[in-house]
């Protein structure tokens, strides 16, 4: 047996490594054993297009992500015309294609992404 000591790392998204603010959301990021796992929360209204793509300079998302969604209901729509409604409990994958995304309803949604989530809302400054 190795007698090297070995550390277990606990993290909670209360205390994120980083943040990142959104217009009508933020997107909070724990660095855990080699991962980044992200915490999106989005409120009523918003369209990942109009408040993350805008800002980032970009028409659609790229990113591709794996995820679980925690509450609320959003949409996942591909630009070849596919458009998917995530719930909460459902596991998602959205591959590298061009995409847009939206809230649905009056909840706020949120999800865990343990995909993409270094890459995605990031500024490229």
């Amino acid at each position: 047996m190795n007698t090297e000591t070995v550390s277990v790392i606990l993290k909670r998204f209360e205390s994120p490594d980083e943040v990142r603010l959104l217009q009508k959301g933020r997107f909070e990021l724990v660095h855990l054993g080699g991962m980044t796992i992200g915490r999106a929360t989005y409120e009523r209204g918003w369209k990942s297009s109009e408040h993350v793509g805008r800002a980032m300079g970009a028409r659609r998302c790229e990113v591709e992500h794996v995820g679980l969604v925690l509450s609320g209901i959003a949409t996942a729509a591909l630009d070849d015309g596919r458009v998917f409604k995530l719930h909460a409990g459902e596991l998602f994958y959205i591959p590298p294609v061009p995409h847009d995304s939206w809230v649905i309803g009056d909840e706020p949604y949120v999800s865990l992404h343990f995909l993409g989530a270094n890459s995605y809302a990031k500024s490229s400054s």
